[in-house]
């Protein structure tokens, strides 16, 4: 490992950074077999109860934390719940908004466009994986006397740190499903969180069915 070398800027540490540069022919091959592999990650509705190791889901977590953020602010909580009647609880509820909107929020174009995906008002899969990841945005932060610091870019900096933990967790051999009921105060209230956190996205993490069976989808190619 070359020595780290560290210098100030404008009062604040910094560190050198090295990086490990690759042959042209290494770097294209390389970044070919990442697509590839990630181009086999899909969302999936049915899962299995094996249970995943708690140090599995810990280290998905502390992978997404390495996300960017406006001016490192990290405005993200990661809320992992294995607890079955918590589960239970939280579908009750999500099922409970879902039908409101399949019944009466959503148009009958989104519900056309939908139907590829064979969804609908029931969520099972928040009771039958292993684990579910809520991911709350901290609007701001609290300091010890209540003051409010502001955070910057938090639904940008949330949104890269979920599309490096749904990575991650296909990284594990494990899957899962973005799952955003709305409204999703009710996961705040559910989890007791902060004033200062809103509910961002809900994952169900775990083994998929078998066999299971996806939508046969086509992605975008670089044309668009």
């Amino acid at each position: 490992m070359p020595k780290e070398h560290t210098i100030e800027i404008d009062g604040h540490r910094h560190v050198s950074f090295q990086l490990d540069r690759l042959e042209p022919a290494a770097m294209a091959a390389k970044s070919e077999a990442f697509y590839q592999w990630l181009d086999t990650r899909r969302s999936v509705r049915e899962f299995t109860s094996e249970p995943v190791a708690k140090a599995v889901i810990e280290n998905i977590i502390k992978s997404a934390s390495t996300a960017p953020s406006g001016a490192h602010k990290q405005p993200w909580t990661f809320c992992a719940i294995s607890d079955p009647l918590l589960k239970k609880q939280i579908r009750i509820a999500a099922e409970a908004e879902e039908k409101e909107s399949y019944e009466s929020r959503m148009s009958e174009r989104w519900k056309d466009d939908l139907k590829p995906m064979a969804t609908n008002m029931y969520k099972p899969f928040l009771e039958e994986a292993p684990w579910l990841i809520i991911v709350c945005k901290r609007a701001y932060e609290l300091d010890a006397e209540g003051n409010k610091h502001n955070n910057y870019y938090v639904n940008e900096s949330v949104g890269i740190a979920c599309g490096m933990l749904i990575t991650a967790i296909h990284n594990a051999g494990l899957v899962t499903l973005t799952h955003t009921p709305s409204p999703m105060n009710f996961l705040t209230n559910i989890l007791n969180r902060p004033k200062n956190e809103r509910a961002y996205l809900l994952l169900p993490v775990g083994y998929p069915k078998q066999p299971v069976y996806v939508p046969d989808l086509e992605r975008k190619g670089l044309d668009g």
